[in-house]
């Protein structure tokens, strides 16, 4: 894997760490302590806050704002103009209004984790505290609300489950009235790389790779 690749235009702050073959682009502020990983871009104008952590192969596209108690695992995709929240009693100034509040975390912080492979649309609004599952997607300028579980497709305002997607990013499955289906069983197969999505014992979801 090729070397970091920096634009000379980047704000980078003390004790960041970003990894082999990740590429940060024009006008990107990086606080302290952001630790990101190899392979991954950081598109032009995105803001990270401190004591962020973002995995391999990751892909923050342009003007994406992350704050503070965000965490992104390997391979996620973010769209452009997405942003992260935080707080859950955001305010300016103190309660007398005789000075402004720090803008570092309280213990009110939330924290927000964006698992392996998922992708989040353009222009997507994250609430505090959410959990977005291993390959779900968030449809753009949806408005997350609560947890997002592996591979379920949500979008809207604030988002809906509206069906399953593969591995691969493909929609395998779409929510109707009454029963949705039965994964337990043969499972869903993707029309576009084989790849079939069923229910484990416990409750988990996985993909496997059909038979060729």
């Amino acid at each position: 894997m090729t070397s970091k690749k920096i634009d000379e235009t980047a704000i980078i702050e003390e004790n960041v760490q970003i990894g082999d073959g990740t590429t940060v682009w024009s006008g990107v502020h990086i606080r302290r302590d952001v630790r990101i990983g190899r392979g991954s871009i950081i598109g032009e104008k995105s803001y990270i806050a401190y004591d962020v952590k973002i995995g391999d192969f990751c892909k923050v596209n342009a003007f994406v704002y992350i704050c503070n108690g965000v965490t992104l695992e390997d391979g996620v995709m973010v769209g452009a103009h997405t942003t992260f929240t935080n707080d859950r009693f955001p305010r300016a100034a103190n309660w007398d209004l005789s000075e402004i509040l720090p803008g570092q975390g309280t213990e009110d912080l939330m924290r927000t984790v964006v698992k392996q492979g998922a992708t989040l649309g353009a222009g997507v609004c994250v609430a505090p505290g959410i959990t977005i599952g291993e390959f779900a997607t968030v449809g753009l300028a949806s408005v997350v609300i609560h947890d997002v579980g592996p591979h379920l497709l949500v979008a809207g305002n604030p988002a809906r489950r509206l069906g399953y997607v593969c591995r691969c990013g493909w929609r395998i499955a779409t929510f109707v009235h009454g029963p949705e289906f039965d994964l337990k069983e043969q499972g869903v197969p993707c029309g576009q790389c084989g790849s079939v999505l069923r229910w484990q014992v416990g409750g988990s979801i996985e993909c496997v790779r059909g038979e060729s």
